[in-house]
């Protein structure tokens, strides 16, 4: 089941011409002096599968495309990837067995095709995996699984030879890092992961539930009702109260009509509807001095922001106006020497600062304009409230005159009912507000109600899915550990043949799959260097050797390496003993990988049974562009940094 993954070629179209390298041994050694451009190839292979390859200004400014023959499982591509900087986006894709011209793909994994979608599917995958955090708790879904990330297993470049595997010291990617390799060996697949995911939006769906229901109990707790039974209740004694008022005014009527003829019957319905109407505008008068109480001190809260803006403008002026007539560094005047016009006394540089005094600044601009709109709603308020004033006064009086109407129309019978009846309507008024506020508390206790269910289910849920994982788990824990076991074992016979120095114990870590040397993980044996170097080529032919020895992986049996000697110096041993690792892991399984490597030159203790391409600086890899030669060599870690 292991995945086969050779790169067949790769071409580099010049503006000189095309430079064509195949790649059909099992082993292919780049050698040559530093600057001769092995990166360069390399990191334009990267390129061209769509990653994010660090581009030589050779290739930037002399190659129009870069071509890769990949074969991936059962399918054989051409990728052509330009490198203008818009064409980039889009590779050019080709089915090499049938000869079929496939739609572009775009470069950006997030696309509909993708190079990256297209490549996933090849090495068997889904093209939307997502590697979750698996701390407890975790609400991130987590981030796309792209074949860049498989890439990165499948390629050490030089910048991280002798200090990092697989990125692993960038935390952030620790979750695409681990299931990448998870997935490669088998230990998870897309169910998993999808689990995860959903795991972890379930923790959030939770946390959200939690959150929206505390936040509507503390408004509840404003509301003098402890439970939706208590609001039910409430509203059930409003409702008894309202009818109890709508009785006693029915009585009240019934009690006055002998002596109420037709006029003053209609005189009592609008003294009703006064009352109401004046109750409703000493209610608006009441929200309008609210409103005009909360505007004004938000004014003279922006009148005093702006008022500190005049102030700093103003020191900011008299700071300007201050003329140095000693440096401040080393005390000379500077009064004696010729100024040109426009300039700063003390550098001499073009002086920018050109006086304004109309040009306001972008925040005193804001305030300004708050400041006019909020006077504009204080007149608009002090015209409703004198609007409103008006109204009620002269709803007061109009309650005063049908009172006095009624009761020298009912006399004495009528006139000892009038409070009764007032204090009737005002219960029935009180009793119908008070349901429609206890209707809101119902609806938000229903909200209550249902956020606990929602809760609940993704609780369920959420323990389904966990239990699941786990059961999933649990089912490939053998696995794990005769991987692991395998790799342990591997990796310590790698040690022992390459003659790693200080090296006196080594195991792989069951989670996190980095080495751990001397019971500690490998990045605190040593910080770089040789040591960090030799480490890297037996984890990495260690994990080929398991990949090809077992068969039922999906880990692709590829792999380049890019300057292993680079940090070994005179240590031509260790050097030797590495070659001889590379060389032994592909004549062990001929036409099972495919090993690419790129180095300054070879120990001469190597024997030379594999590829050789060798470059100097009259032969570059890009072949076709004249070299600078050896004085102007200029590394991609170098144009990256400027």
């Amino acid at each position: 089941m292991t995945t086969t993954f050779r790169l067949n070629a790769v071409t580099l179209d010049t503006v000189e011409g095309p430079v064509r390298y195949a790649f059909p041994a099992d082993l292919t050694i780049l050698a040559g002096p530093t600057g001769v451009g092995k990166t360069t190839l390399l990191e334009a292979v990267k390129f061209g599968f769509g990653c994010d390859g660090m581009l030589a200004p050779v290739i930037a400014d002399s190659v129009h495309d870069i071509s890769v023959d990949v074969t991936v499982g059962t399918e054989r591509y051409m990728l052509v990837r330009s490198v203008d900087a818009v064409k980039r986006r889009a590779v050019r894709v080709t089915d090499v067995k049938t000869r079929e011209r496939l739609p572009d793909h775009g470069a950006d994994a997030r696309e509909s095709p993708s190079v990256s979608g297209l490549l996933m599917r090849a090495l068997g995958f889904a093209e939307n995996m997502r590697a979750a955090a698996r701390t407890a708790g975790s609400t991130n879904a987590g981030a796309r699984i792209t074949f860049a990330d498989v890439f990165s297993y499948l390629y050490v470049p030089q910048a991280d030879m002798n200090r990092d595997i697989a990125r692993s010291q960038d935390q952030y990617l620790a979750p695409k890092r681990k299931a990448v390799f998870e997935l490669l060996f088998g230990l998870t697949d897309e169910a998993v992961l999808a689990l995860r995911s959903d795991l972890t939006t379930l923790n959030r769906q939770v946390d959200d539930a939690r959150r929206e229901t505390a936040t509507i109990r503390e408004f509840l707790s404003t509301t003098n009702t402890t439970s939706k039974q208590e609001a039910l209740s409430a509203q059930g004694d409003a409702r008894n109260a309202q009818i109890a008022a709508e009785a006693s005014l029915q009585v009240l009527r019934n009690e006055i009509s002998p002596v109420a003829d037709r006029e003053t019957q209609v005189i009592r319905d609008l003294l009703y509807d006064a009352e109401r109407r004046l109750a409703e505008a000493k209610a608006a008068v009441q929200a309008l001095i609210r409103q005009r109480t909360d505007l004004t001190a938000e004014r003279r809260r922006v009148e005093g922001d702006l008022a500190r803006l005049h102030r700093m403008r103003d020191a900011g002026d008299r700071i300007a106006a201050i003329e140095f007539v000693t440096c401040p560094r080393c005390l000379q005047s500077v009064t004696d020497r010729a100024v040109p016009e426009g300039a700063c006394r003390l550098c001499l540089q073009p002086d920018p600062v050109t006086p304004d005094s109309d040009t306001d600044q972008y925040e005193q601009r804001q305030l300004t304009g708050q400041l006019h709109e909020m006077s504009d709603q204080l007149a608009l308020l002090a015209e409703q409230l004198a609007a409103t004033s008006v109204a009620v006064a002269e709803r007061e009086g109009l309650v005063k005159d049908l009172t006095a109407t009624i009761e020298q129309r009912t006399s004495t019978r009528v006139s000892p009912r009038l409070q009764a009846f007032t204090d009737a309507s005002t219960s029935l008024a009180y009793a119908q507000a008070r349901q429609r506020e206890l209707e809101g508390v119902l609806r938000q206790w229903d909200r209550v109600d249902d956020l606990t269910t929602a809760e609940q289910q993704r609780t369920v849920e959420r323990d389904r899915v966990h239990a699941e994982i786990a059961r999933r788990e649990a089912a490939i824990d053998e696995r794990r550990h005769e991987i692991i076991d395998a790799l342990t074992a591997e990796f310590n016979r790698a040690l022992r043949s390459i003659g790693v120095p200080s090296i006196k114990t080594a195991h792989i870590h069951p989670t996190n799959y980095l080495p751990i040397l001397n019971g500690q993980p490998y990045t605190k044996v040593s910080r770089g260097g040789g040591i960090i170097t030799a480490v890297q080529i037996a984890y990495w032919t260690s994990i080929l050797y398991v990949v090809v020895s077992r068969g039922d992986t999906y880990y692709p049996s590829f792999l380049v390496i890019d300057s292993p000697r680079m940090a070994l110096n005179s240590a031509t041993g260790i050097s030797a003993a590495l070659y001889s690792r590379l060389r032994d892991l592909a004549a062990a399984r001929p036409g099972k990988l495919q090993m690419i490597v790129a180095d300054n030159e070879l120990p001469e203790a190597v024997e030379r049974d594999f590829a050789e391409l060798d470059f100097d600086y009259p032969h570059p890899t890009v072949s076709t562009i004249a070299h600078p030669g050896p004085n102007a060599v200029q590394t991609l870690g170098d144009h990256s940094d400027q």
